[in-house]
């Protein structure tokens, strides 16, 4: 099975889809010609050599703030940038941004009762250290 330059340097970048993923690693283990392609694909990325849409990949330009991630699960995003957080994660499938969605998600589905145990024992551990005036 052939893959391109790009699909090897998303590869690389871990941004394609997990099934995809899997089976450009299938091929590299039986294909010593194209783990050779991917070793030439990422000394060239290491050289300097770099395209605008390489950088804007890398840098994750396109990818909403954690802030936004978490202004879209409360719904409280304006439609336009709603629409595109919603894109950005359904469509294309960001596997990071889904990772930090997903991490948000647990962060409001803890319960106040948890919180607040937390928040007290968070007290209780520098209890010792705080002063009264």
């Amino acid at each position: 099975m052939n893959f391109s330059a790009v699909e090897l340097e998303a590869y690389l970048d871990e941004a394609l889809p997990v099934e995809q993923m899997t089976r450009i690693e299938e091929a590299l283990r039986r294909d010593r010609g194209l783990l050779a392609e991917l070793a030439a694909v990422n000394a060239r990325r290491d050289g300097g050599a770099h395209s605008v849409g390489e950088i804007w990949r890398r840098r994750r330009l396109s990818c909403p703030p954690r802030e936004q991630l978490g202004g879209y699960l409360l719904g409280v995003l304006p439609p336009p940038v709603m629409e595109y957080v919603t894109f950005h994660l359904e469509a294309i499938g960001c596997r990071y941004c889904q990772a930090n969605a997903a991490d948000l998600r647990r962060q409001q589905a803890e319960t106040t009762a948890a919180a607040q145990t937390r928040r007290k024992k968070y007290f209780q551990s520098s209890a010792g250290y705080l002063r009264a005036k």
